[in-house]
């Protein structure tokens, strides 16, 4: 298959991912993710991003500006081995699947 099945899998891995659940991404991971999925869908950021009171706002765009100049496909790579990467950090059954799902898609 293609990074595009890879990247497409990862997508609803992370969605899906239970907010009581043992993977728990952290901030700063929800952000990479944030930045590679919309360089991966739209490429690079436009614009000065959102006004300074939207905080949250600013840090996904700023998430976002950081990739610029990266391929989409290079995004949707980063996607997937950052997702790779918490998974194998957690060592665990559900991770492991996670894994295995991932690589299927491959």
């Amino acid at each position: 298959m293609s990074i595009q099945a890879q990247f497409d899998k990862a997508v609803a891995i992370v969605q899906g991912l239970p907010k009581d659940g043992p993977v728990q991404p952290s901030q700063d991971d929800k952000l990479a993710f944030y930045g590679a999925y919309k360089q991966a869908n739209e490429g690079d950021a436009q614009g000065s991003g959102p006004g300074m009171f939207d905080f949250v706002g600013k840090a996904k765009f700023k998430a976002w500006k950081a990739l610029e100049g990266t391929s989409q496909e290079d995004a949707k790579k980063k996607y997937v081995e950052l997702l790779k990467a918490i998974l194998q950090k957690q060592d665990d059954e559900e991770s492991t699947k996670y894994i295995a799902e991932l690589e299927a898609a491959a």
